[in-house]
């Protein structure tokens, strides 16, 4: 069913357990709205390039940007400060110790342009489920037995799509990044989904690739 707004088209989604193709997302990359967040659906759409992002007062709103902001896991950039913070050994990284909290301190973030956060208690709810069932990971960044950074994401097993990412000392989300990059090049991760530009990312070695390439790594 289409759904028009501002002469935009946009693909409502049913209960049935479909996405449109991606081609069919506006300029902003915008595909569907609604459905569910189900396991199910959210896996689809992630084998499929797509995933959700939306606010508290809003629809499920559907996504899959031309062009896509992906790091390859052998491509990271760590700054010179950078590597002596990972020579310091002040911060320890853990995995899935604390999923849930990882979680709660990532929708705490204050985001420049960005109202309120959208980890609604329906999307923290679905990644706890996605979780539990082994599909969301995260890791955390510790400093004197306390938490102070880390990131969450959807694994793939070749892909890992990043999230969100949280600091509470500077650094320790680099930090996170990092670590998980090379552990992630190690195990011959094809790339790492960042979804969307941003500096920091551009930063630690992230770049825009078209969605048609994406898509193509994507696929096993």
């Amino acid at each position: 069913m289409d759904y028009r707004e501002e002469g935009i088209p946009l693909y409502f989604l049913t209960e049935r357990l479909e996405f449109p193709p991606v081609e069919r997302a506006n300029h902003e990359g915008l595909l569907a709205v609604g459905g569910d967040l189900s396991p199910e659906r959210l896996l689809l759409a992630y084998k499929n390039g797509i995933f959700p992002w939306f606010n508290d007062d809003s629809l499920i709103l559907w996504w899959s940007p031309d062009p896509r902001m992906v790091l390859f896991p052998e491509k990271i950039k760590i700054s010179k400060s950078m590597r002596k913070v990972l020579r310091d050994g002040n911060f320890k990284l853990t995995q899935n110790t604390c999923f849930e909290k990882v979680l709660d301190q990532c929708a705490k973030v204050n985001r420049p342009g960005q109202e309120g956060t959208w980890i609604t208690p329906e999307m923290k709810s679905a990644y706890l489920n996605l979780h539990e069932k082994g599909w969301a990971k995260s890791y955390e960044v510790w400093e004197n037995g306390e938490l102070v950074g880390g990131l969450y994401g959807v694994d793939q097993g070749h892909v890992f799509c990043g999230e969100s990412m949280f600091s509470l000392q500077s650094n320790a989300s680099k930090f996170a990044f990092i670590k998980m990059a090379q552990e992630l090049q190690a195990k011959k991760y094809k790339l790492i989904d960042c979804q969307v530009h941003t500096e920091h990312l551009e930063s630690l070695g992230a770049e825009l690739i078209p969605r048609t390439e994406f898509l193509q790594l994507l696929q096993r």
